[in-house]
């Protein structure tokens, strides 16, 4: 920060505070636009529109008032769930939204919570205009429709573009403007279902002169800037819609890896159409695919890439012309098999001298070039009466009727398909005296497994048969006595193919617990009617308990009591229970049948009580943890957002910051000693550091305030505030101090505090006795007469500055003084109707001489007029007290502050922290307020500043 700062950096301090809450307040919401806008409408006195093109940055700020300092939080959507290009919910007091898209209009809601009553919620409605180009479409009545545009026939041109707000249409032919009336054989309307987003020409009875180029011109009367558009179209005796045709066979048929060509080629219409491959549903051609005009290219097709490709062609006149074609990829996939034992008796083993059936199923594309051989022991088989060969689209069955012992052997069954391009696929049946339909049962004590969260679980089902089946595993959900229910798989599917009978879920978790099924499947087996067994899977976890972690600050010698909950656990019986201090056994305990919970008390707290509580909850699967963070740190300071004209400037080249704040849970912790208050610029690295006595004890809800001066213009400063106690350090907060030019504020809500020299641009009447003095209570004058005036301003600082009359002489009895604010402005689109603001000042007059303080509103019209709002005449006592008072301008108007000096030289007025705020007056404040006199020692920087002493201060 440097000496220079140090030598500039002069703190004086004072505190203030007000019982109970304070200034603890729910919080209210205001939005402001902050960004580019076309234009701003006032719908209602919540709610503004603004107007964006799209392409522009949106940028909203939601101004928020209450304490602590609300969150806040940005949404679309009133319940909270945000919608806007993908990103999160904001939590930060400006929405900011780069290349506003027509999408991302509609209303945004900015909601402020702190706490303490309800949240507040503001909204805003975005208006995103836009104008595409337009397109011009040409069609022909129904009934009328030709290949060509005949004469005598009726033609209709539309134009169409999206826009936001409604677009207006306009038309020429060639140079010639065509509006309604101008022309018989023209008639121009716009069809009712449109809503007015398209305009149609008419043509009635074609006529020579109608062959012309149209142009159609699309305006939203340059809103935001937006020009016109124009699209154009040539009408002649030529033009035709399109038409189009495929220069390939379809179905296509092509094997895997090969590269397909598709080509489509228009074969009418005028403007010649435009080309385009698509799929149906909107499903994207396969990426390595080429497009060139109307020829689709895709190398190395696979089966995915199957299926159907539509060519569209079009060209604004009638409708587009669209072809379609199927693409087919030869594959053989999923090749399974079945035995059916005698189908003609209820056996379910194969014997001889009965019928056996073997099944072979593949799916095959195209389907129709699928053929089937079968073999026994390798050796072709022809079909006979014995061996009856059929074949139904992708399954093929051998009947073997009335075996024999010499049937039994190795049957194979193969699969290809004519034109080749693909591996045959072949599938073996063993048919012998062996073969046995399935069986299944579960190992003997593994139909009931215990398992503990986070273990591998094996469930295993012993299938045995020939040929030895594949088992599905599915899982029942238990409802109640109702009969069991499909549930999913630990994996999210419906069921899982085993092939060894074995089902492993690793890392097993309480929601695995349940029911399992293991059937035997048909395919690749015997098709009899299904086996299954059913396991059941209890998964113990530790318990669950809370809290988990937690901070407790607690004060010395007070007593409190420590509560762990459980929340499940299984087993849930023979809980134990165990608290520690760190590694210091406290108590143990077991839980009995109905308890739920567990606390530990701690009668009165000593320094050798702070530290880590801890209490495990066991059973037989862990332990759960409660963690207490015993600790005597005060909560953190609440920076208080919302002061009046917190920042002022006395010299030219140095501001001011009133620094306000309230402490969270004084009552909570030790009391609080002093505030260590750290400092630095933000450009620097360097922290200046001064602790602030606390003489009284804080209380909550007391607004504490401290003025930090000789601020280095423009820099922007850190500030940190710690609190102190007997423990030690607490918890820290840092805010960060900025310096903002005087200007103007807007209407809407306008503050002043007189703590710049600017004054907020109050100026004196030119046409009084004497003017309003400008001053402090620091810099007050022995000279200055005693027994009135204000002794510090209306937040209780001697530094802070107020606006006063001096009425020692040689001012006379009678004498005036006006204030005048800046001129206000109405809101143009609300001026003619009666729209109330509220003025409010902070007011003190004290002394046995005091005058009168009037208050005018002057209104700048055709003519300039005073009126009265407000007077109050004499002493009214050594405080600062508030007056508000509804005024109802109509023109631009300013406020006037009148002074009068009264019989003596003991009566002075003063003024201080004047705010005009749009709607009613509010109940006004309490005046309850107390003040406290300064620290009695004093502060560092108040002994007569050096440039030593600005290295004093200590640095971190």
């Amino acid at each position: 920060m440097g000496s220079v700062f140090g030598l500039l950096w002069l703190f004086t301090g004072f505190l203030q505070s007000a019982r109970g809450q304070g200034v603890y307040a729910p919080p209210t919401v205001r939005i402001v636009h902050a960004g580019l806008t076309c234009t701003v409408e006032e719908e209602r006195y919540s709610e503004r529109v603004y107007t964006i093109r799209e392409g522009d940055t949106l940028q909203l700020g939601c101004l928020v008032t209450g304490h602590p300092h609300p969150q806040i939080r940005w949404t679309k959507t009133a319940g909270g769930a945000p919608d806007r290009q993908g990103d999160s919910t904001l939590l930060n007091e400006t929405l900011k939204i780069s290349n506003i898209s027509r999408h991302q209009g509609g209303r945004y809601y900015c909601k402020a919570e702190n706490g303490l009553g309800a949240p507040a919620m503001r909204s805003v409605r975005v208006d995103v205009y836009y104008l595409d180009q337009p397109v011009i479409s040409v069609h022909q009545s129904v009934g009328e429709a030709k290949e060509q545009f005949y004469s005598e026939r009726t033609v209709f041109l539309r134009c169409e573009a999206s826009s936001n707000p409604p677009v207006l249409y306009s038309w020429r032919r060639g140079s010639q403007a065509l509006t309604q009336g101008s022309d018989t054989g023209v008639e121009i309307y716009e069809p009712f279902f449109t809503q007015g987003e398209t305009k149609i020409l008419k043509l009635k009875n074609l006529r020579p002169q109608d062959y012309a180029g149209y142009t159609c011109t699309s305006s939203v009367r340059s809103v935001c800037g937006i020009g016109d558009k124009s699209a154009h179209f040539s009408l002649n005796n030529r033009t035709a819609p399109p038409s189009v045709k495929l220069l390939l066979d379809d179905p296509l048929v092509v094997n895997p890896g090969e590269t397909i060509t598709l080509v489509c080629v228009p074969s009418g219409g005028d403007p010649p159409p435009s080309l385009e491959w698509v799929r149906p549903g909107g499903e994207e051609l396969p990426k390595r695919s080429v497009v060139n005009g109307g020829t689709l290219t895709v190398p190395a097709v696979s089966v995915e890439d199957g299926g159907a490709y539509s060519c569209v062609a079009s060209n604004n006149v009638g409708n587009p012309a669209k072809k379609s074609t199927t693409i087919l990829v030869r594959g053989l996939r999923k090749g399974r098999f079945w035995i059916t034992p005698d189908p003609y008796h209820n056996d379910d083993h194969i014997q001889i001298g009965r019928e056996v059936k073997v099944s072979c199923q593949v799916e095959a594309t195209p389907p129709e070039e699928l053929q089937f051989d079968w073999l026994k022991n390798g050796r072709p088989i022809r079909s006979s009466e014995r061996m009856v060969l059929t074949h139904s689209g992708g399954t093929a069955h051998l009947d073997i009727i009335d075996l024999k012992f010499t049937d039994f052997g190795t049957y194979t069954c193969v699969a290809s398909l004519r034109e080749g391009g693909t591996p045959e696929t072949s599938i073996d049946v063993n048919i012998s005296s062996t073969t046995v339909p399935p069986e299944l049962s579960v190992p003997r004590g593994r139909s009931h497994l215990v398992a503990q969260e986070g273990d591998t679980v094996d469930l295993q089902c012993l299938v045995s048969g020939k040929p030895k089946p594949i088992l599905l595993w599915s899982r029942l959900e238990e409802s109640g006595a109702a009969a069991a229910l499909p549930a999913l798989m630990p994996d999210g599917s419906e069921q899982t193919e085993s092939y060894d009978g074995v089902l492993r879920i690793n890392n097993v978790t309480r929601e695995t617990s349940g029911t399992f099924r293991c059937r035997t499947s048909q395919y690749n087996g015997f098709n009899v009617k299904p086996r299954e067994a059913l396991i059941q899977l209890v998964v113990q976890f530790p318990p669950t308990v809370e809290p988990v972690y937690t901070e407790v600050r607690q004060a010395l010698s007070r007593a409190f009591s420590l509560t762990c909950r459980l929340l499940q656990a299984h087993p849930a019986r023979l809980l134990r229970y165990e608290w520690k201090l760190g590694s210091r056994l406290l108590t143990v305990g077991q839980f009995s049948d109905q308890q739920d919970d567990t606390s530990y008390l701690v009668k009165a707290l000593n320094r050798e009580g702070y530290g880590e509580y801890t209490c495990d909850i066991t059973n037989e699967a862990g332990a759960g943890r409660c963690t207490f963070l015993v600790t005597g740190k005060a909560f953190a300071p609440e920076f208080y957002y919302d002061t009046l004209s917190a920042l002022w400037q006395n010299r030219p080249r140095v501001y001011g910051f009133k620094l306000q704040w309230t402490q969270m849970e004084p009552n909570a912790v030790d009391r609080i000693l002093a505030y260590r208050l750290g400092i630095r610029q933000m450009s620097q690295s360097r922290w200046w550091e001064q602790e602030i006595p606390m003489e009284t004890t804080v209380q909550k809800g007391e607004l504490l305030t401290y003025n930090l001066t000789e601020l280095i213009k423009p820099e922007s400063y850190l500030v940190r505030l710690t609190p102190i106690t007997r423990y030690g350090e607490g918890d820290a907060t840092e805010r960060i101090i900025k310096y903002s030019a005087p200007v103007n504020p807007h209407l809407r809500e306008f503050q002043c505090g007189f703590e710049d020299e600017a004054l907020c641009l109050f100026s004196q009447d030119k046409t009084d006795k004497f003017d309003w003095t400008h001053h402090s209570a620091a810099t007050r004058d022995t000279k200055y007469t005693p027994n009135t005036g204000p002794s510090t301003d209306h937040s209780g600082s001697k530094q802070g500055f107020y606006m006063y009359i001096e009425t020692s002489r040689p001012r006379l009895q009678g004498d005036k003084a006006r204030l005048l604010s800046p001129t206000f402005n109405m809101n143009t689109k609300t001026s003619s109707s009666s729209v109330t603001y509220c003025f409010a000042f902070y007011y003190h007059m004290y002394g046995k001489h005091v005058g009168a303080l009037n208050v005018f509103l002057r209104q700048k019209a055709q003519t300039v007029t005073d009126t009265s709002v407000w007077s109050l005449i004499g002493n009214q006592g050594d405080r600062w007290r508030q007056a508000k008072v509804n005024i109802h301008p109509t023109a631009a108007f300013q406020i006037v502050m009148e002074g009068v000096r009264g019989t003596g030289i003991e009566g002075d007025i003063a003024i201080d922290d004047v705010t005009i705020k749009e709607g009613e007056c509010k109940d006004p404040p309490p005046n309850n307020l107390r003040s406290l006199a300064p620290p009695s020692s004093p502060h560092i920087w108040q002994l007569g500043v050096t440039l030593s002493l600005a290295l004093i201060g200590r640095q971190r």
